[in-house]
Order: structure tokens, then sequence, then C-alpha cells
């Protein structure tokens, strides 16, 4: 087992070295997964989109009825301390903050109990983006049926049919796993997913079925800001395979070019299986972004 880091962490109300933090294991995120959770990207040591990401972050807290335990004010403050500390510690500019609210503390039953404290624990990383390799050339994925819950708007800390889904990909050698309910795509394991036709940028309409990722409304600004077309509408399976581009979107990965699902090589012509140039524009955009929606 790999000892776990003594890099400063937060919970429930303290900062302390995240090897020695410890929660109940009667805590309901423990044992039944009910919680909720967000991931910050951090550039230069400046959050990027945080009031977005806190707009989620609220969202999923409403849906399953956990009152929220903090303000926008202090989940900022404890998020800058974290990542000043893991600044001073390694020295990384780029990070991930993780943030986790459950329902807290109760004896074991599946009614919400009322009137229990929410456990929050936050902590920060260092991010590790795709390689230059990955995107000069793009990544592979394979595809699966949607077998997960009804409930993916929801950024649940219930996360094992993202997990099984992961697997099936990491299985295969590829990066992602791209998933269609009922012959209709919604999302991969851990990503939203876009693809290009006629040099628009399209992706699936918000549901139930697919988290909202910040980048939806990011995305929908940089393809205003570059000229791109941009439209949220039903994509079939077919729509897929038969794209110009398909892109994966996601706090970790930005915008990343898939060039091979199923082992088939994306795309049409001089480009099949390569990177396009809805890609090298939005990647562009995102790097400007970076820089002027951080705080």
């Amino acid at each position: 087992m790999t000892p776990l880091p003594d890099t400063l962490c937060f919970l429930n109300g303290d900062y302390l070295r995240l090897c020695d933090a410890k929660v109940s294991v009667l805590d309901r995120g423990f044992i039944f997964g009910d919680g909720v959770y967000e991931v910050i990207p951090v550039y230069g040591r400046r959050l990027f989109r945080f009031d977005s990401h806190m707009a989620r972050l609220e969202r999923s807290l409403a849906k399953v009825r956990i009152a929220t335990p903090a303000t926008r004010e202090q989940w900022l403050e404890r998020a800058r301390a974290l990542v000043a500390a893991l600044h001073d510690k390694t020295g990384a500019e780029d990070q991930l903050v993780y943030l986790q609210v459950t329902r807290g503390v109760a004896l074991r039953d599946h009614v919400m109990p009322p009137d229990i404290e929410p456990t929050v624990f936050m902590m920060a990383s260092v991010m590790k983006p795709p390689t230059a390799e990955q995107r000069h050339h793009g990544v592979a994925c394979v595809t699966a049926a949607d077998f997960r819950w009804h409930r993916g708007d929801i950024k649940s800390t219930s996360l094992l049919g993202a997990v099984l889904a992961r697997q099936i990909s990491a299985d295969r050698g590829a990066v992602e796993t791209i998933l269609f309910r009922d012959g209709w795509l919604t999302e991969a394991s851990a990503s939203n997913v876009w693809i290009v036709h006629e040099g628009a940028l399209l992706g699936p309409p918000k549901s139930e079925y697919v988290l909202e990722g910040i980048r939806y409304e990011l995305l929908r600004e940089l393809c205003d800001d570059e000229g791109i077309g941009y439209n949220l509408r039903p994509i079939s399976e077919a729509d897929v395979r038969a794209a110009d581009e398909v892109l994966l979107s996601s706090a970790t990965k930005e915008v990343l070019p898939v060039t091979r699902i199923d082992g088939e090589p994306v795309g049409h012509g001089a480009l099949r299986g390569k990177p396009g140039p809805v890609y090298a524009r939005l990647y562009e955009a995102y790097q400007r972004a970076k820089v002027e929606q951080s705080i």
C-alpha cells in the first residue's frame, strides 16, 4: 500500500495532515455514498471558474437535501489555504482542489436522518494533465452501454457505476469509455463528450442522465468567441461514429481530441485519425480562458 501523503487537508473545521484525517465508519458517505463533491482546477495557484463550481455544488446539495455547510467566501478561503500549502510543499503551480460534503454520521438507516451535521472534507493535489503526445496524436476511447443510475445530473460520491465504466476502457488500454443509453450519447465515465459536424460543436442536451460539466457553459462561450457553431441536441451512436471530430472535456482533460473509437479512426479524409481544426481552436481559446477566468 502506498503511504498517504502528509500534505494539508481540511476536515470538519480543522486543517490537518491528510495521513492523519479520520472519519467515522458510520459516516453516511462511507455507508451509502450519501454525499456530493466538486473538483476545481487550479492554474498558477488561481482557482478556475470558481463560482461555476460553487453553483453546481449548491445544485447537487439541494437535489440530495443536504444544507449547504459553508458560504462561497469560506470555501474560497479554505481552497486558497490548501493551494498555498501544497505549493509550499511541492512547488506545484497547477493543482486540483477536491471538496466533498456527506450527510454526516448516524446509525445505519436508509431514511435521511434530520438534524445531523454534514461532514466536510477538502484537499489539494498536483494536477496531472494530458501529455503533449496525447494532445498531438489524440486519444483512444471505447464504447459501452450506459448502465449507471438515472440521476447523472447529481455530482454524487456514489461512483461505482463510473468506476466500472472507466475500468472497461482501462482494461483495453484506452483513455475513456463513451456511453450510450438506448442508442443515444450521454457522456463518458469521467468526461463530457462532444462531436464536430460541419464545423459546429454538438453536445447532448442537459438531462438527468448527463452531469452538466462546467465546460458546458465554458465551451459555449469559447465557441461564441471563436465563431464556432454550438448546439445541444440528441446525438445518436451513428452520429458519433460518423463525426468529423470527437472531443472529451473535463476538469483535468480540459478539451482533448479523440482520434480512435473501438479501434476505428475518427474523422474523414486527410484528418482521419488526427486531431481536427475545431479542437485546435478550442484548445487555444481554453488556454486564454485559464488566465482570464481564474481567481
